[in-house]
């Protein structure tokens, strides 16, 4: 039986954040909620004798990302027309670029749990995006509010053999479009869209199998499903000694296959040429160097900073630095209060806080519980001031009400009882009350002291020391036992 191996490659597109779309004055809308069609013009409806004009900012955000992700910027670059006709695309061609792209050669290193990956990147270029069909029954509508919205595309070497591979390099390049704050990258909004170019070849063949192009794929969940399915339906062919079709697929969500679209084209099919209406884009040198040095700390530079300084586990810094505002959160928490551990204050902040901000959906940068009073929180915890379930309903109440967790803690009476003779009198008082379960203890039933000991915090109302709590319970029980033996 023959082994087969897959082979992907991903094509992104990304709509940029600029006010303005790609070749006209039009404002960028958002296309999930305005008012259809209320965003548009003779330009990006594509009208006889309109002329269209390059928008910079959409070029600069195109440079970033380009030189984030290690490309060779070409300083001369063109646009082309790109021949189809599609109902949302009323001009028959989409602005493009082909031959002469904006940049190329690049790669993008990330973390798998097999080790460091390297992808290349082949090219990074600027389009236009399409307008949205709406289908009903019997009829379809079509808003042109997201046509000409300035598009990127990235398109990666087929370096992928797994869908760890392809969900991993998917999940950190659109943290590098946020962290470059060139786009959302929202995928439920189509922000971002991802097709996956994927074929087979028996394991150590250097050859590339017949490829089918993925679409559809509005979520990483989906993606590494719809992966997941053309693969398997791939290999089967093959086994069977068939061969692949190459085609355009879409992923059919509902019923968890893939369903041909088309043919899939090749280039020659869309009959590219250089657009007249646009002179080819110059590129200043010194303009890629400023943006090169205004370039933030991304997110590989990143994880490895946190790991060396803070003596973050790879795990925990992964986390923390997915998303940028995040990261910023963690480094203010720290830099508040130097004196608390960054483990601990990583620990609270992926852990409790982040579940909830999960339940709230809710963004850490709009979260009322402020970095300072975060850091003071924790440092309450550690100190042991107060303990992690008082300082969970502490947390729980800031999160709400965006107040002081010192003045919560006096305000609510939380803070934490160390005194050991309280404690062990909360012990003794347990212990008297509960003589049925203590003689079970005795009889070997020695899973009770769990039980013993939440009674104990029940009785202080959880604000007792836990580790206090469990020392003198052991003790307490130590010398019961130790007495009834000596009256035996």
């Amino acid at each position: 039986m023959p082994s087969f191996e897959p082979v992907i490659g991903l094509e992104v597109h990304a709509e940029l954040a600029t006010l303005s779309k790609m070749f006209c004055g039009c404002p960028v809308v958002d296309s999930t909620n305005a008012e259809p069609n209320s965003s548009v013009c003779e330009i990006c409806t594509g009208m006889p004798g309109t002329l269209p004009v390059i928008n910079q900012r959409a070029v600069e955000f195109a440079l970033r990302v380009a030189l984030a992700l290690n490309c060779d910027i070409a300083e001369t670059s063109v646009f082309a027309r790109k021949n189809y006709f599609y109902p949302d695309l009323p001009k028959g061609f989409q602005i493009s670029q082909y031959e002469m792209p904006l940049a190329q050669n690049g790669w993008l290193d990330f973390e798998t749990e097999d080790g460091d990956r390297r992808i290349r990147i082949r090219r990074v270029h600027l389009e236009e995006d399409t307008g949205k069909l709406l289908h009903r029954e019997g009829y379809s509508l079509v808003d042109f509010n997201r046509s000409g919205v300035p598009l990127l595309e990235i398109v990666s070497e087929p370096d992928m053999h797994s869908t760890e591979d392809v969900k991993v390099f998917a999940t950190s390049l659109r943290s590098l479009l946020r962290y470059l704050e060139v786009s959302s990258a929202d995928m439920e909004k189509g922000i971002v869209r991802f097709e996956a170019n994927v074929s087979l070849r028996s394991k150590g063949s250097q050859d590339l199998g017949t490829r089918t192009e993925v679409k559809n794929l509005n979520s990483f969940r989906a993606m590494v499903k719809a992966l997941e399915y053309e693969i398997e339906r791939q290999g089967q062919i093959l086994m069977q000694g068939g061969e692949v079709q190459q085609e355009t697929v879409g992923w059919d969500e509902t019923r968890g296959v893939t369903v041909p679209q088309r043919s899939k084209e090749e280039a020659h099919d869309y009959r590219y040429f250089p657009e007249p209406d646009l002179p080819p884009l110059q590129i200043d040198p010194a303009w890629v160097d400023r943006i090169r040095n205004e370039l933030p700390e991304l997110p590989g530079a990143k994880r490895a900073r946190f790991v060396s300084k803070y003596h973050l586990t790879p795990y925990a810094a992964a986390l923390l630095v997915e998303e940028r505002p995040v990261a910023d959160y963690f480094e203010a928490a720290v830099a508040h209060d130097p004196g608390t551990s960054p483990t601990k204050i990583a620990n609270w902040l992926t852990g409790e806080y982040f579940g909830l901000l999960n339940l709230a959906g809710v963004e850490i940068d709009r979260s009322k519980v402020s970095p300072q009073s975060f850091a003071e929180l924790v440092a309450m915890v550690e100190r042991e001031d107060i303990n992690a379930t008082s300082g969970k309903v502490v947390l729980e109440e800031i999160f709400e009400t965006g107040g002081s967790p010192i003045e919560i803690v006096e305000a609510r009476g939380l803070a934490q009882i160390n005194d050991p003779q309280a404690i062990m009198d909360l012990v003794n008082q347990v212990l008297g009350e509960n003589p049925k379960q203590v003689e079970q203890y005795f009889a070997g039933k020695t899973t009770i002291s769990q039980w013993l000991f939440g009674q104990v915090m029940r009785a202080a109302g959880g604000r007792a020391n836990p580790a206090l709590v469990r020392a003198n319970l052991e003790q307490a029980l130590k010398n019961l036992e130790e007495s009834c033996r000596s009256g035996e």
